[in-house]
């Protein structure tokens, strides 16, 4: 049984292209999910934002397209295409769009 899901396999691909903008939300594509890894593809439409949270795993996010802002704790960074930040476990963070971006998300439980 494949562990990855909505994606092909033995194919070249680019990840931007596996999820749509669409006006006025933020869309996700689920690649992987279980117990230890969670590994999802976002679009964000200029304006919208994921609002401050915890998670219990550590979160990996790249900007794949675009760029976004990435609040950790107290500290605001901007990051570009091509960008990967560390979000800890445990500790708020929220992700907004000035522009619209795209961005590959791994948590790891």
């Amino acid at each position: 049984m494949d562990k990855l899901k909505n994606i092909a396999f033995s194919k070249v691909l680019q990840l931007g292209s596996l999820v749509d903008y669409h006006e006025g939300q933020v869309v996700s594509r689920t690649l992987a999910q279980n117990s230890a890894v969670s590994v999802t593809l976002f679009s964000f439409d200029a304006g919208e934002e994921i609002s401050s949270h915890k998670s219990d795993g550590d979160a990996m996010v790249t900007i794949i397209e675009g760029s976004a802002r990435i609040t950790i704790g107290d500290d605001t960074y901007s990051l570009s295409a091509g960008e990967t930040i560390v979000m800890p476990a445990g500790i708020p963070h929220a992700v907004a769009a000035d522009n619209r971006f795209k961005m590959l998300l791994l948590v790891v439980f």
